[in-house]
């Protein structure tokens, strides 16, 4: 800036209306003395131009961070913290490291919109100071937490996983859930420590990995938390087995969206599809006497039951695994009463089912959590030996007696 120039800025900053203060304080090459005198302006729009000029210098940033009103506050933690990586590496350099404190400072402001306007600009800066994010993923205010949570590549499983076990507001682990390739632990965290809304909102989450027990633990208690059902439907992977389970307990209307998914078994999916045309030639009175008759399955023994779990019909599951078991049906009911998990199994072993038929007849018939059933052997084999099963339906038929 040449003496002509200097001197007719000081004149403007000193006497000058507020467009040409303003205009004067935008100035990439003003001269820092005069922005200096600019951040004690009167005017708001003034001080706030300063705040954004990069060319300001670090001591009139300070002033401007205790600044009255928070948008001036706001203005200048965007531009600070777009400089963030830059300032925190400056070990040496006195001036940045005024700059880093006075982002430092407002990082922790009273203001939630001078908080989140720095948030919005680190939340996926790949370089962002550690410490900063830490410190704005803790925020109470999810303007603030949020964006932070979700995107930023600085926090690691560990940092969110404290999130989870220690969140500042509930919301904070919503804010977790919803952040991109969720880890198995960190599904599981979730789970385990959040209500029912935030798991809906994990299950939402398309890539958020979650392993089978969890998934299993889920849909058994689908029933209950109805909101989760159509996520479940449209998870993008599925198991199999989750896949016959969820269909034993979602509402009717999401049976041909299970029935559509490209990855279902081809026996299941015509289940469905069966099962999707039963629903639609009931009358529209709804009269469950107008279902179609019980009558004897003309399909083997453990794809009658498979079945008649699809179709919700515990009655029905009842008689064909006694009827397959050779046992009187009220000794599957006394497991059933007894939420029984062994006798369950042993009864599927006596009738000749499979052990995946047996989880079944755990979670539909027993009402048991998968995490409290007991999942096939290694291999695929059953959980306990025949011994052990023999007892088991002994033990049954003494109860009964």
């Amino acid at each position: 800036m040449n003496p002509a120039s200097y001197d007719t800025a000081r004149h403007i900053a000193q006497a000058g209306g507020e467009a040409e203060r303003v205009a004067l304080a935008c100035l990439p090459d003003a001269a820092p003395e005069i922005l200096y005198f600019l951040a004690g302006a009167p005017e708001v729009m003034v001080r706030a131009a300063v705040a954004a000029n990069v060319a300001t210098p670090a001591q009139a940033d300070r002033l401007l961070a205790a600044d009255a009103e928070p948008r001036v506050r706001a203005v200048l933690g965007r531009k600070l913290a777009q400089l963030a990586p830059a300032l925190a590496a400056a070990q040496q350099d006195r001036l940045r490291q005024l700059a880093w404190s006075t982002l430092c400072d407002l990082a922790a402001d009273t203001a939630v919109m001078v908080r989140a306007v720095i948030a919005e600009e680190l939340q996926a800066m790949p370089d962002a100071p550690r410490e900063l994010i830490l410190r704005l993923a803790s925020d109470a205010a999810m303007e603030v937490a949020e964006p932070v949570i979700r995107f930023s590549p600085q926090l690691t499983e560990a940092d969110l996983l404290a999130l989870v076990a220690a969140p500042p507001v509930p919301e904070t682990v919503a804010a977790v859930a919803r952040r991109p390739r969720l880890s198995e632990a960190l599904s599981d965290a979730i789970v385990a420590a959040a209500d029912p809304g935030i798991v809906g909102l994990l299950l939402e989450n398309p890539s958020a990995a979650i392993r089978e027990s969890t998934l299993d633990a889920l849909i058994a208690n689908a029933a209950a938390h109805t909101a989760w059902q159509e996520s479940l439907v449209r998870r993008p992977c599925l198991p199999p087995h989750a896949a016959r389970n969820l269909a034993v307990c979602i509402a009717d209307h999401l049976l041909g969206a299970l029935a559509a998914r490209p990855d279902l078994d081809p026996g299941l999916a015509q289940a469905l599809r069966q099962r999707v045309a039963q629903r639609l030639a009931v009358p529209s009175t709804g009269n469950p006497a107008a279902l179609p008759a019980r009558g004897a399955p003309l399909m083997p023994p453990e794809q009658a039951f498979e079945d008649a779990g699809l179709r919700g019909d515990r009655e029905g599951m009842t008689r064909l695994l006694a009827e397959a078991a050779g046992l009187p049906a009220s000794l599957v009911e006394q497991a059933i009463r007894l939420r029984s998990a062994k006798g369950l199994v042993s009864l599927c072993w006596k009738a000749g089912f499979s052990p995946r038929c047996a989880m079944l007849a755990q979670t539909a018939l027993g009402h048991l959590a998968p995490g409290n059933a007991l999942g096939a052997a290694e291999h695929g084999g059953w959980p306990l030996s025949p011994e052990e099963m023999r007892w088991q339906i002994e033990l049954l038929a003494e109860r009964e007696d």
